[in-house]
Formats: structure tokens, C-alpha cells, sequence
């Protein structure tokens, strides 16, 4: 695990240096000091969509592409920014992380773009972020993470752990379960997850029975599933990405092991997910999100409807689509409150920033570049959807480090 994390460092730490070379201001462009020049000379502004569109998080990432597409179109539609129309570059970050980085600086340098929109893993997020640093570039990251983390050139509108890890062992606390076994795939969002997971435990009385991760794409668990229920635990907290919870969750069922007996919490299995891995496999299980397509008000019907009409009537929506839809639409609050391109000046304005998103009213934190979020944890349905059975009652401040919390001391 070491070896392949620091590999990734490395190649982004190479492209990083790469694409700084070339990062200086010129006539056809705008940039902050030392910055990666934003061309603004037509009567267009690039972005980028980085994203997999193959490999094993294609299960999860086209979607998120396609809900960057329908903000960016939204945008359009409605004017543009600052008097340019949105082009969108999308590059296909293939599931591998030093593509991400290669592909990160790829749209730095040469597209030139005003931000990028993209990434899911935590691991192609480290890939990226020591390109995006070294240029003095925007990246717009939607997805739910393991926190620990702040960048000046991350903006992430995706739950930091105490808008929702934290929430989803709050709730089985609250129903009385005592006990949970912990499975994830192998790499730095579940096993970073599962540490403050097993802080939290040794805090609130709770004790954590097992510990295993899978590869990336793996589809055996027979093994796993055997441990799990062999352990008695009264719950599964499971950190599992991409297809593999295909796997998992048949194996699950296949055992005996329903969501009655031993209930599984998911922080990485949206609509789109349910739809692929088979609802009768999942119904009576539970996620910890903060959106759902069942979400109530007036933006997210907008929202679903628009979505629907563009992609089909089949195809649902899900909280990292909307968070990354949500990330488009403040990226352009925040330029028109810059009143410009400039990174910088753009990332000066964004502290405040509210959207009424489809998840509810969201707030920019300047601080830490995260955004106030409501909380939701919710019961998958016999039809696919998700269906919300406790919320937070009100936007939840970000805290990556935890530091409102005690128990956390240490973990960063």
C-alpha cells in the first residue's frame, strides 16, 4: 500500500513540475501571480471533467460527468459567465491514478482551463492535488472523503467525515448497535475512514470486531463475508468503491446475511450503484449521504426532472452527481463575485457563498475551502431509491480535521 501511494505522489509530483513550466501570463490569457494561464481571449472559457470513464469507477464517475455537463449547459443557457460560454474539455482518468495526474496537467497546461471538475477516489485525488498546488490551479472535487485533509486549490463539495461518517455511527449508536465489523477497498479513503471509525468506537462504548479491505476491482469475498459473519457483529460499516460491491453485496446475501439481522451502512453507494448492483441484493440497507433523488423542495424536483430529460426517464440521480452539479453553479458565483477568471481573486470571493442546491441551502466556508452540508442517512427501497429516515435538521459545519471533537485528538 505504501509502495503504490508513494508511486502516485511521485508521478504527480513529476507532472506537477511539467506543466509549472509553462504556467506564466500572457496576452490571451488571465492568471494570478505565477499561476496556470486561464485563456479568456474568445468568447468561450474552457473547463475541465476529469473523470473515469472506464475502468473500475465507471460504475460511479460517468454519471458525475454527465450532471457536470447538465450544470455547464444549465449556465449556458442562461448566459454564460461573465459573458462566456462554459466549453467543457472531459478527459477519461481510466480508473488509474497517475493518469488522473497526467491527464490533471494535461488540462492545466495545454487546454488552459478556468477550473477542473472531477475526481472520486481519495487516491486519485492525492495524485492530483500536488499538480494542482504547483500550478496555482482550481480543482472542484465532489465527492464524500475521509477528511484530514485542506488544500488552497481544492475546493470539495462532497461531505467531509463529520457531515457524514461521523453521522452514520451517530445513527447506529442511536439504534442500539453495539458492535461493527469493518470492510473497505484498499486504498487511503477507507483505511484513513476506518481509523477514525475505530477512534469513535473506543469513545462511544462501541467495539469494532473485524477489519479487512479488498483490491480495487476485486470480486472475491467469499472469505470476507464468512468473517463478517462469523464475527456476531450488529453491523457493517462498509467503505467498499466501485464494482466491487457487486461482489460483496451478492456474497452477503448469499451467506444469509440480511439487513435485519446485520445492516450494512454504505458511504459509497448511491441510486446509480443500486440500480447496478440489484435492489435485491440492497433493499432494507442503509447509506449515509447528504442527498438523495427522494429529497423534498422545489430545487431538487427541478433538478431530477432536468436531469431525467436530458439522460432518460430510467436514470437516477445521486448525491456525488449532485454535489458536482452543485460545484459547477458555485465555481460561477464565485467568478461573478471575483469578477474574473483569476484563481486567487476567484478564491478570495468564495468565502459565503450560498446555492439552493437540490440537497438543500449550501454555504462556502472559506477557511477550508469545504461546504456547510445537512447530513442524511437513509434506507434503500424495494424500487431503487433511497429513502431518508434521520437528517441533521440543519447544515452541518465542516470540520476535515475534527477538531471539534476529542476523541479525534491525534489522528492528523
Amino acid at each position: 500500500m505504501l509502495k503504490r501511494t508513494m508511486a502516485f505522489v511521485a508521478v504527480a509530483a513529476t507532472f506537477a513540475t511539467l506543466t509549472a513550466c509553462g504556467a506564466k501570463t500572457d496576452e490571451s490569457g488571465a492568471a494570478s501571480p505565477d499561476g496556470a494561464v486561464i485563456d479568456t481571449s474568445g468568447p468561450t472559457v474552457k473547463v475541465g471533467l476529469l473523470n473515469s470513464l472506464s475502468g473500475t469507477m465507471a460504475i460511479s464517475e460517468v454519471t458525475v460527468r454527465d450532471s457536470l455537463q447538465l450544470a455547464i449547459e444549465e449556465i449556458n443557457a442562461a448566459g454564460g459567465v461573465l459573458g462566456k460560454q462554459i466549453e467543457a474539455i472531459s478527459e477519461d482518468g481510466a480508473s488509474d491514478w497517475p493518469t488522473f495526474a497526467e491527464k490533471s496537467g494535461k488540462l492545466i497546461s495545454e487546454d488552459k482551463v478556468a477550473a477542473v471538475f472531477g475526481c472520486w477516489t481519495s487516491a486519485s485525488r492525492k495524485a492530483v492535488k500536488p499538480v494542482f498546488e504547483k500550478n496555482k490551479a482550481l480543482l472542484f472535487y465532489p465527492v464524500q472523503y475521509e477528511g484530514l485533509e485542506q488544500s488552497p486549490y481544492i475546493f470539495y463539495t462532497g461531505a467531509t467525515t463529520n457531515q457524514q461518517i461521523v453521522p452514520g455511527l451517530d445513527y447506529l449508536k442511536a439504534q442500539g448497535k453495539t458492535s461493527v465489523y469493518l470492510v473497505g477497498s484498499d486504498y487511503v479513503f477507507p483505511r484513513t475512514a476506518n481509523k477514525i471509525i475505530k477512534a469513535y468506537a473506543e469513545a462511544n462504548g462501541m467495539k469494532v470486531l473485524g477489519e479487512d479491505y479488498a483490491p480495487l476491482g476485486s470480486t472475491e469475498f467469499s472469505t470476507i463475508v464468512n468473517k463478517v459473519k462469523a464475527s456476531g457483529a450488529s453491523a457493517v460499516f462498509n467503505t467498499l468503491n466501485g464494482d466491487s460491491n457487486v461482489a460483496f453485496f451478492k456474497e452477503y446475501k448469499s451467506a444469509g446475511l440480511t439487513a435485519g439481522a446485520m445492516p450494512v451502512v454504505s458511504v459509497s453507494i448511491a441510486e446509480e450503484e443500486v440500480k447496478s448492483i440489484g435492489t435485491q441484493y440492497l433493499a432494507g440497507q442503509l447509506t449515509a449521504w447528504n442527498y438523495y433523488q427522494t429529497t423534498e423542495g422545489a430545487a431538487n424536483e427541478k433538478f431530477v426532472k432536468a436531469y431525467k430529460a436530458k439522460y432518460g426517464a430510467d436514470k437516477p440521480t445521486s448525491d456525488p452527481m449532485e454535489a458536482a452539479y452543485v460545484s459547477v453553479h458555485l465555481w460561477k458565483a464565485m467568478v461573478e463575485k471575483a469578477g474574473t477568471f483569476e484563481v486567487e481573486k476567484v478564491k478570495a470571493a468564495s468565502d459565503g457563498i450560498t446555492f439552493d442546491a437540490p440537497e438543500g441551502l449550501v454555504t462556502v466556508d472559506g477557511a477550508t475551502q469545504h461546504i456547510h452540508k445537512t447530513a442524511r442517512i437513509g434506507r434503500i427501497g424495494d424500487d431503487g431509491l433511497i429513502t431518508e429516515v434521520w437528517n441533521s435538521g440543519q447544515p452541518v459545519k465542516p470540520d476535515p480535521y475534527l477538531k471539534g471533537y476529542s476523541w479525534a485528538t491525534g489522528l492528523s
